[in-house]
């Protein structure tokens, strides 16, 4: 069962590789409840449910705009006369929901157009790290959140206004805009914050100093010096546990981050061939067990200075004890639950 906090509800899957969560029916059922409008920003969509789903909310007379990442609707190079190509899926669910009346469109960004998410009807938001394809709600392990508050809805929804403007990636630096501070939802801190106009690796940074116990972090893509890395090692050197897992494939990179971390005493895992598990594709970090950072930003310069991202901080580590800071701990120990889980049964350590 999710975790759920008033409005706020924490998922944690997919449940076919025996994470604890499913993902593609709170997406599908997210879906199903709009009466009025949904704003879908994602990088992928080739699961066929999900778009039969936007298509099912367009013919009972919901507005649906969706951006998508251009690079999944073409080839890399031109397939074979005998072949549709890797990516023909995508395109041909764009055309299906093209043709149900959906008002769907590409990015413009050069670099990683990369969000992941929806904003239902000026009042909810679901965000995380899974894309809307079978791989992603069915094979990599992934997470997503369901905020039901009308001020983080609209934060998203300007964010999704500005890119249906065509302003993406760093263009978005030209017209600054300030994050949403100090806001609450059934007592939970929610701090929303986009990339690049947010720079989120220093929210990274800033939460990481405050930390006085432990660091639980499960990333996809986490590349040397990125800072985050570097804060990791700061915090483990001061006598914090800090664990983490990295994608198989994505820790063997040469530019990953996985030699500066072991130098720096952080205890690496990653997942284990044989266990159903394709990717470990979270972007999830959790802060003495009291604070969660959610959303689709991997822990890369580019993330953070170029591709449209995504990140929503769970919590305030300077809450004294009480209902909200047990709410938030709620929140924090399930995401941290399951990297434990996947340590003990997905995972293997990464040998120095």
């Amino acid at each position: 069962m999710p975790a759920s906090v008033g409005a706020i509800t924490l998922h944690m899957g997919p449940d076919t590789i025996g994470a604890p969560d499913n993902l593609e029916a709170p997406i599908i059922d997210f879906i199903a409840a709009a009466q009025e409008e949904l704003l879908v920003s994602v990088q992928e969509l080739d699961h066929r449910p999900i778009a039969e789903a936007l298509i099912a909310a367009r013919k009972r007379g919901v507005f649906v705009r969706v951006i998508l990442e251009q690079d999944y609707l073409r080839e890399a190079k031109p397939p074979a006369d005998d072949g549709l190509g890797t990516q023909e899926i995508n395109r041909e669910l764009l055309t299906r929901i093209l043709r149900g009346g959906v008002d769907a469109k590409a990015d413009y960004n050069p670099n990683i157009f990369h969000q992941k998410f929806i904003v239902r009807d000026r009042d909810a938001v679901l965000t995380g790290s899974t894309n809307f394809t079978t791989t992603g709600v069915t094979k990599n392990l992934n997470h997503i959140a369901i905020i039901t508050d009308e001020e983080v809805a609209r934060e998203y929804a300007r964010e999704f206004r500005q890119m249906r403007r065509g302003i993406f990636g760093k263009r978005s630096l030209e017209t600054p805009r300030k994050p949403l501070e100090d806001h609450t939802v059934c007592g939970v801190r929610i701090k929303p914050l986009f990339a690049p106009d947010h720079a989120p690796e220093m929210e990274f940074i800033k939460q990481m100093i405050k930390a006085q116990t432990r660091i639980d972090f499960a990333a996809f893509t986490f590349s040397q010096s990125s800072g985050i890395d570097d804060a990791l090692v700061n915090a483990q050197q001061k006598g914090l546990q800090v664990t983490g897992i990295l994608d198989r494939r994505q820790a063997n990179q040469t530019w990953a981050a996985k030699t500066t971390l072991q130098a720096g005493g952080v205890t690496l895992h990653r997942n284990k061939t044989g266990t159903g598990v394709r990717k470990v594709h979270h972007k999830l970090m959790v802060i003495d067990d009291a604070l969660t950072i959610i959303g689709s930003f991997n822990y890369t310069g580019p993330a953070n200075l170029l591709n449209d991202e995504n990140i929503v901080v769970l919590g305030d580590l300077d809450l004294p004890a009480g209902q909200a800071r047990d709410d938030q701990e709620r929140l924090a120990i399930y995401a941290r639950t399951e990297i434990d889980r996947i340590i003990a049964t997905q995972a293997e350590p990464i040998a120095p």
